[in-house]
């Protein structure tokens, strides 16, 4: 099943490697690596699942998600929380913005390669 992932990141080499990732396990992949940007891609309806760092430039990961959860078009989108901040206040804080999932980085390839089939399967039920 091909789902559009829209990632927010802005470490290339991160980035990078997810897009590979993503995309040979049959997913159409859109980058992009600042806070404003990332917010605007996901209010256009693009995205069926967002892959969504906390650091990011202009605008943070928890700003994003507060603001997609206030607005009708995107409050149910899926999101993945993909960062290097593992405190569990950071995980409270995402959980609480309304993060579905919360992941860590370092993090296994097939740990978020299953995570986006899951929110897939799950929506499209």
């Amino acid at each position: 099943m091909t789902t559009r992932v829209l990632l927010a990141e802005d470490e290339p080499n991160i980035s990078t490697s997810l897009t590979f990732l993503l995309e040979r396990a049959g997913h159409e992949v859109k980058v992009e690596t600042d806070g404003d940007k990332a917010l605007e891609t996901a209010l256009s309806g693009w995205p069926a699942i967002l892959v969504l760092d906390v650091m990011l430039p202009s605008l943070d990961g928890y700003e994003i998600l507060r603001r997609l959860r206030d607005d009708v078009r995107t409050k149910n989108l899926p999101v993945i929380m993909l960062t290097a901040k593992g405190q569990r206040e950071d995980r409270e804080t995402a959980m609480k913005c309304g993060a579905n999932l919360f992941i860590t980085k370092p993090f296994s390839n097939a740990e978020i390669v299953d995570a986006i089939k899951d929110l897939a399967t799950a929506v499209s039920e």
